[in-house]
């Protein structure tokens, strides 16, 4: 349910509104916009009288929501949700609301080394945040798995080279303390239902890149972020990452109708995997540009300095060189696009 306020009400008034919704067992989200004051109350709104709402002084209208999917719709929200990174050097790297983010680096960490150079690589080229795999769930089991703990111990390394915030998947609740240092907690594809992760996850106070599961449909990506949200963290970012069709001259079928969907429905930051979508590496152009024009507020891209020998995706891999002229490319139109990319 939503409750749209009059302008210019007393903060005291709306404060007492909301303690009433709180004293009935429901909780409240405040969106205060320029000129528009809207509390979403959430919970079983059955037993709340409209009409006895709709009369309170402070209240302009009053409206049900029709969606499943409460904290995360933008008729709680009108305006875009902005979530902010801090770097090493105190600044922010910023998603959402114009503010434009590019995730770059390997699907594995694999040693000092190579994450090293791959984060400052991209660092030069324009990338605001460092992705790299610890854990990696792989179809088969006798597949490179990831370096597990020592993985993020190099993340950490990299972050201190560069200063790039890091992004890094999640694979099992036992391991969510490994994760305390990772600025951006992802949850992958496989794991989108996975509700008690979802629901731990909303009480881990950093933000959550949140995949769509490759034969989910928008609603149930929605409402699998309402999980996270339900538990209080509001810092969700919704990731299509291409879902599972017939064809197969791609790795899978980038849903680019996603991206103004998942805008028109929802206020989170959307992002496009176009490496995992595509699975081939000169595809990662224009599908990149693609998910831009559609409105998308980031990228996840994957980079390797020696695709042909790395441990996992190699195929679908960039290198830093190709990376830098995609990026080249991607600031010409988000200059028209009139986005900024906030660089740390």
């Amino acid at each position: 349910m939503i409750v749209v306020l009059r302008q210019n009400v007393e903060s005291e008034k709306i404060n007492k509104l909301v303690s009433h919704f709180e004293e009935m067992g429901l909780s409240c989200h405040n969106s205060t916009g320029a000129h528009t004051t809207i509390l979403g109350i959430i919970g079983d709104t059955s037993r709340v009288d409209i009409d006895a709402v709709r009369a309170i002084e402070i209240v302009e209208d009053v409206k049900r929501v029709s969606e499943p999917y409460k904290a995360v719709n933008r008729k709680f929200q009108p305006q875009d949700t902005i979530i902010g990174v801090k770097t090493k050097y105190g600044m922010e790297s910023k998603l959402g609301g114009g503010f434009f983010g590019v995730i770059a680096g390997p699907c594995s960490v694999e040693c000092e080394e190579q994450i090293v150079s791959v984060a400052r690589k991209v660092k030069e080229s324009g990338a605001t945040m460092l992705r790299g795999g610890a854990f990696k769930p792989r179809t088969s089991p006798y597949s490179f798995q990831g370096l597990h703990a020592e993985g993020l111990d190099l993340l950490m390394i990299a972050k201190q080279e560069t200063g790039l915030p890091i992004v890094s998947e999640i694979m099992d609740l036992s391991h969510i303390e490994l994760f305390r240092d990772v600025d951006v907690i992802q949850v992958g594809a496989r794991n989108m239902q996975n509700f008690e992760m979802l629901k731990a996850l909303g009480h881990c106070g950093k933000p959550v890149l949140l995949k769509r599961g490759l034969a989910n449909t928008m609603e149930e990506f929605l409402m699998s972020a309402e999980y996270i949200m339900a538990g209080g963290n509001t810092e969700v970012i919704l990731c299509e990452r291409g879902i599972r069709t017939f064809e197969t001259m791609t790795r899978n079928t980038l849903d680019i109708s996603a991206v103004p969907v998942l805008k028109h429905q929802s206020h989170l930051p959307v992002v496009v995997d176009p490496s995992h979508a595509a699975g081939i590496p000169w595809l990662v152009e224009p599908l990149s540009k693609a998910s831009i024009s559609a409105g998308a507020d980031g990228l996840m891209i994957e980079v390797h300095n020696n695709p042909s020998a790395a441990l996992s995706d190699g195929a679908q891999s960039l290198t830093p060189a190709q990376f830098d002229n995609i990026m080249k490319q991607l600031k010409m139109q988000l200059e028209f696009e009139e986005k900024s990319i906030s660089l740390v």
